[in-house]
């Protein structure tokens, strides 16, 4: 049976819009300066991988497996020919100090028990490994978007912080994301809470559904503006940390000791 074509356009093609694109281009500045690519032997872990769409972007930084507690897009990924497990952020079965490099991208803030989670991510991690996070930043930006997406929160700086202290990690580095279009982004979502509107996005139907993200549709010339302003971005993000934005990276390591 070939599955493929039942997979939504966006879980297919993420690498065509900006939001993703921006995300993926600002994780490469994040993560290059303390994980060169490119070098053999490494294990990389994609947590909440859903389809497997980041895979061949975390390749860039060694070998990866994917986990995910959701069957429909974990057969997709198998059909790709990826390394997945079906499982739960917080009891993954793999063995202590296995991976160099753990990744949960857009996917703790979806997590009842986030510190449960954070902690077995630390367990997988090898000693001196990294982990790597992006999570939704400021509360009072919550929206439609966020129940849409079933998030159970979002995050500051401060309390993502010492949610990886709590779970034994040492923070390297915390910086926001889409700093460019944060202005806009948050005058429409407040202007949408005054005038009680939402966004025509529609909620999945099922559990099963959910791993297709919602995107809020984009024409292909406001697509390819916000594409390449988030390419600046991230050549900012080569040596600077963005003081706001609507999402929040940490890079994050596990005590050598």
């Amino acid at each position: 049976m070939d599955i493929m074509p039942t997979m939504p356009p966006v879980v297919l093609e993420e690498d065509k819009h900006w939001w993703f694109a921006t995300r993926t281009r600002a994780l490469y500045s994040v993560l290059d300066p303390v994980l060169p690519p490119y070098r053999e032997g490494r294990r990389v872990l994609d947590v909440g991988c859903g389809a497997g769409n980041m895979f061949h972007h975390l390749a860039r930084y060694g070998e990866v497996e994917g986990i995910d507690n959701n069957p429909k897009p974990l057969a997709v990924a198998r059909a790709r020919g990826y390394q997945v497990v079906e499982g739960r952020g917080e009891s993954m079965p793999f063995e202590d100090n296995r991976f160099d490099l753990v990744a949960a991208l857009d996917v703790v803030e979806h997590v009842p028990d986030d510190l449960a989670m954070l902690r077995e991510c630390r367990r997988v991690c090898k000693p001196g490994g990294y982990f790597v996070t992006t999570v939704p930043a400021f509360q009072w930006l919550w929206s439609h978007n966020d129940e849409i997406n079933q998030h159970q929160r979002r995050y500051s700086k401060r309390q993502l912080g010492e949610r990886l202290e709590q779970a034994g990690f040492a923070v390297r580095r915390m910086t926001f994301a889409y700093f460019s279009v944060f202005p806009m982004a948050a005058a429409l979502i407040l202007l949408r809470r005054m005038m009680n509107q939402k966004p025509a996005l529609a909620a999945p139907t099922t559990d099963q559904d959910a791993y297709q993200v919602e995107m809020e549709p984009v024409s292909p010339w406001l697509n390819a503006l916000l594409n390449g302003i988030g390419g600046i971005e991230a050549w900012f993000l080569r040596g600077v940390n963005l003081p706001f934005g609507t999402t929040i990276i940490a890079l994050a390591q596990k005590p050598a000791g």
